[in-house]
């Protein structure tokens, strides 16, 4: 008998909610202090995850929650690498 996997969950820094890793992107900030999105959410550094709706990462952006977690400024480079990133999985 297989056993089942366990599937590893994180929580959406803005929606609160647990969802599977697999479904959620990972900003991260690194010692240096630059923050980039972590495709791979391999980074080292500080991490937050976030759902993976254009929805989430506008309520990210107007209430610099992000921001907060990470506690460093966040350019509007990575909102926009983040919406790309989930328009590009939606079409898939």
């Amino acid at each position: 008998m297989a056993t089942q996997r366990k599937v590893p969950l994180r929580k959406c820094v803005v929606t609160g909610e647990n969802l599977p890793k697999k479904s959620m992107i990972r900003v991260v900030r690194s010692k240096e202090g630059e923050v980039s999105v972590d495709v791979t959410g391999k980074k080292s550094g500080r991490g937050a995850y976030i759902s993976k709706s254009e929805e989430a990462v506008e309520t990210a952006r107007k209430k610099n929650i992000l921001e907060r977690h990470l506690e460093a400024k966040i350019p509007e480079e990575v909102y926009e690498e983040l919406i790309k990133l989930i328009r590009r999985e939606s079409i898939l």
